[in-house]
């Protein structure tokens, strides 16, 4: 039980990430490298907001416009200035290196004094671990379902049509310049808001801390998929919030057998790298079955 809650609150607070990165690289079928800067400009915004003496909700808040900012930055390099939208990603990605650092004064802020989310709201007899769980379910359900009714809507269908098939999109009167845009502000909206949340859970708040992000994000994604299955879009969201608990378990299970915290990173990779082969290996294994069911 010590290790089960801490585990899955904080694949609840990555989840929302995840959901970030499952609209760009699944909805708009874009590598969005965005988020490795919007993760720690979320969590640097929220920091500094608590610091200057606001509440945590108005923090976060912040925290999701600065991330929308971001979103529209890669959105308007990718489709007004036509640059390819990976590399619009990491031009917005190292730009917000320097952004960051602006907004927190320097590369770290501690949060251990300070009032979040998770101690102002604190339920008597509850640990720090079953409030960031109590906190971390709500924000996933509501952020869950705000999602799936937006993306039901008029404009929501527009922007999934646009990354299966921009070109029918355009012929039927849609400006998919802004689609891109707005789904890219929804996403980073989304990381922004989980790292201002993992900031407040983590007590602190630093400029490195979006390194790896992206790596995070998918294998969350693709792991959801995999195991759980993308019947339709509502399961996908369910899968890929499944996808980062999992994610969180497999890294805690292999922290406990005694496998270094340097080389989370490469396991991570590794992991990422198997999740993504998984459907190929799937397919031989069904086309092999298929040969040799015909053959007997």
């Amino acid at each position: 039980m010590d290790l089960i809650i801490p585990t899955i609150s904080q694949g609840l607070l990555w989840s929302l990430m995840a959901i970030g990165v499952y609209i760009t690289f699944r909805v708009l079928d874009i590598a969005d490298l965005t988020v490795e800067g919007s993760f720690p400009l979320g969590a640097a915004t929220a920091a500094a907001c608590l610091l200057a003496g606001w509440s945590p909700i108005p923090a976060m808040l912040a925290a999701g416009f600065a991330g929308m900012l971001s979103g529209v930055v890669t959105g308007i390099l990718c489709t007004k200035l036509k640059i390819p939208a990976l590399l619009a990603g990491i031009l917005t990605m190292i730009a917000l290196y320097s952004v960051n650092l602006h907004v927190m004064g320097k590369a770290n802020l501690s949060l251990l004094q300070i009032d979040t989310i998770f101690s102002l709201y604190a339920i008597p007899d509850f640990s720090a671990s079953q409030m960031i769980l109590v906190v971390g379910a709500i924000v996933v359900v509501l952020t869950g379902v705000l999602c799936y009714w937006f993306f039901g809507t008029e404009i929501g269908a527009a922007i999934r049509a646009t990354g299966c098939n921009p070109h029918m999109i355009r012929a039927n009167g849609i400006n998919t310049d802004v689609t891109i845009i707005l789904g890219l502000l929804i996403s980073n909206a989304l990381v922004a808001f989980s790292g201002a949340l993992v900031a407040q859970a983590n007590g602190f708040a630093d400029v490195g801390m979006g390194v790896g992000t992206i790596v995070i994000g998918l294998a969350s994604v693709i792991i959801g998929e995999v195991l759980f299955g993308t019947r339709s879009f509502k399961n996908c969201l369910i899968s890929v919030i499944l996808g980062s608990i999992v994610y969180r378990a497999v890294i805690a299970i292999v922290l406990q057998m005694g496998m270094p915290p340097n080389d989370l990173k490469l396991f991570t990779a590794i992991l990422v790298a198997i999740a993504l082969s998984m459907p190929l290996f799937q397919a031989k294994f069904k086309k092999r079955k298929a040969g040799q069911y015909v053959k007997d």
